[in-house]
């Protein structure tokens, strides 16, 4: 029996994570966990940390009972630090799941543009991200080394061309 797949997909607002979560999903029969989609269905505000940790808290819940059942699963919460995606690899693999990174980083230019073309806070009546936010959020990414990809299987297949490993 193959093993479940957990793909973590890493990146800041705007680098294409839903996209690239999409279609690992499609490609991989996979269920995707989305904590903006979440909490845009609750009516949660975006900038609230704690239930954004909440609704991360029961994602993940969901996921490792998916994985134990053989169950592909996509997590794109951003995963800005190599703790938090340690430790998510970590776990799928006690679980004797396969973990999968994939690292999205265009330039901070283009984040900016593509942030603000797709207007996705305004659209469910949240806050706008700002530039001095975005400019922080970029210089402050733990952007995955060498020594961290090689701590993850090797990737199935590679969706978009923007994908890095």
């Amino acid at each position: 029996m193959t093993p479940a797949r957990l793909f973590l997909v890493c990146g800041l607002p705007g680098a294409g994570k839903t996209t690239t979560a999409t279609l690992l999903a499609d490609e991989h029969q996979a269920v995707r966990m989305c904590p903006d989609e979440w909490i845009g269905q609750l009516g949660i505000d975006l900038w609230d940390t704690d239930q954004r940790e909440r609704v991360e808290q029961l994602q993940w819940s969901i996921t490792t009972e998916l994985l134990q059942r053989g169950i592909n699963v996509v997590v794109e919460w951003g995963l800005w630090t190599r703790a938090e995606r340690d430790e998510l690899r970590t776990a799928a693999h006690a679980l004797g799941a396969e973990a999968h990174l994939f690292f999205l980083d265009p330039p901070v230019e283009v984040l900016w543009k593509r942030i603000e073309e797709r207007g996705r806070e305004a659209e469910l009546g949240w806050r706008p991200i700002k530039r001095i936010e975005l400019d922080q959020w970029h210089f402050d990414l733990e952007r995955p080394d060498a020594e961290e990809f090689d701590a993850y299987d090797d990737v199935p297949s590679r969706p978009t061309g923007n994908a890095q490993r």
